[in-house]
């Protein structure tokens, strides 16, 4: 099984994950982003949403969301979520290698590093292409990531944060030349422990760039947070907007395939 799909971990580390001070900051960049504006109506997808951390704010704000996961947990705690919230989410349980809603969304949205976890590239670029073909032309995609620019400052030694009722380890090895990492992470509670891994892609911003491009965005644009501050050496995210074209065109692989 892949570690994505494994539905234990996204339950025995959701305290790390989906902490409440995420939640509260996902609440504050909804109401203050200019890259979160969202008028009454607008059609968002959520892609990898986990329990809602963003697509119930959005919600509230008056945006038509759409959340996608492949975690059916996660999934039942967003819609529990968006009924406390008063909010209605539309909810899919589908992997985003595979799903696809032509020309239906104004903005979609991957938030906490949620890109890049297919060993293949090409997978990971199919989840590009796939967005392309999800948004209305116009449409806008909003990726928020852990750069390899920035990972490379965190990266090294192990750290220990608190957890609701324990400690969690956190240790890191760089794979392949700086195009993959594993985090190995032990979630201590008492006389307990576990221990889970997870690998994927990092991506610097010059590599993200390429990759949209292909997929056939333009207007692309790096950030350095959700206010919209520059990319640079300050950065603690790497934000990138992109957008698909007003005008018809294809993604240029489709091009290339013939599709």
């Amino acid at each position: 099984m892949e570690w994505f799909a494994d539905d234990g971990f996204w339950v025995d580390f959701a305290g790390a994950l989906f902490a409440p001070h995420r939640q509260q900051e996902a609440r504050n960049w909804v109401a203050t982003s200019p890259l979160l504006e969202v008028a009454a109506g607008t059609r968002v997808l959520d892609l990898g949403c986990g329990p809602g951390t963003y697509a119930v704010p959005l919600a509230a704000r008056g945006a038509r969301v759409t959340g996608v996961d492949l975690s059916a947990t996660m999934l039942d705690r967003a819609d529990l979520a968006g009924e406390q919230a008063g909010v209605t989410l539309r909810l899919v349980r589908a992997d985003m290698r595979e799903f696809v809603e032509r020309d239906s969304y104004d903005l979609i949205i991957s938030m906490y590093t949620s890109f890049g976890y297919f060993t293949d590239p090409a997978q990971n670029q199919l989840v590009l292409r796939n967005a392309w073909q999800s948004l209305v032309p116009g449409g806008r995609l909003l990726l928020d990531l852990f750069s390899k620019e920035i990972f490379a400052r965190w990266a090294g030694t192990p750290k220990v944060v608190e957890v609701s009722g324990g400690h969690l380890v956190m240790r890191d090895t760089i794979l392949d030349d700086w195009t993959r990492f594993r985090s190995d992470w032990t979630l201590i509670r008492g006389d307990t422990a576990r221990h889970a891994y997870f690998e994927q892609f990092v991506y610097s911003a010059a590599e993200i760039r390429t990759m949209l491009d292909t997929a056939g965005f333009t207007g692309i644009t790096c950030f350095g947070g959700f206010a919209g501050e520059p990319y640079d050496n300050h950065a603690q995210r790497l934000i990138v907007q992109a957008s698909r074209p007003a005008q018809a065109s294809r993604p240029r692989q489709a091009e290339e395939a013939g599709a």
